[in-house]
Order: C-alpha cells, then structure tokens, then sequence
C-alpha cells in the first residue's frame, strides 16, 4: 500500500532549523490535502482497478480509515 499511496516525497524537512514554522505549516496544509485527495480517489476504485493496482480491500479499508494528519 505504501508504495501507492506514498508521501514520502512531500513530507517537510522539520529538523531544518532555517525553515521558518509557516513554511512547515503550510507544507503540513498541503500533504493533509494531497492524503485527502488520494484517499477520495481510492474510494472510488472499483474491485477490478484495486486488483489492478494490487492493493486488497483490506489495504484500502485500513488506508481509508486512517485520519488525514497520518
């Protein structure tokens, strides 16, 4: 499922101490948004395109249920 649904790429460098906290905030606004906007977009995957991705129900039930700040 990681390997679908990653955000590694977008996570902000927090132990920067030359980044400024509304940079971090808004870089925490914009990854809540992206999980947001992807798990949407899992919801609406029918069994045929999960199987096709290879990701199980179970993935996706444990992935949609997760909030959005994780």
């Amino acid at each position: 499922m990681e390997r679908t649904l990653s955000s590694d790429l977008f996570q902000a460098n927090t132990q920067t101490t030359q980044t400024s906290a509304p940079l971090r905030f808004f870089a925490n606004l914009m990854l809540w948004q992206r999980r947001i906007a992807s798990r949407h977009q899992l919801a609406r995957l029918d069994a045929r395109l999960l199987a096709d991705a290879g990701i199980s129900e179970a993935q996706r039930c444990e992935e949609l249920s997760k909030p959005f700040w994780r």
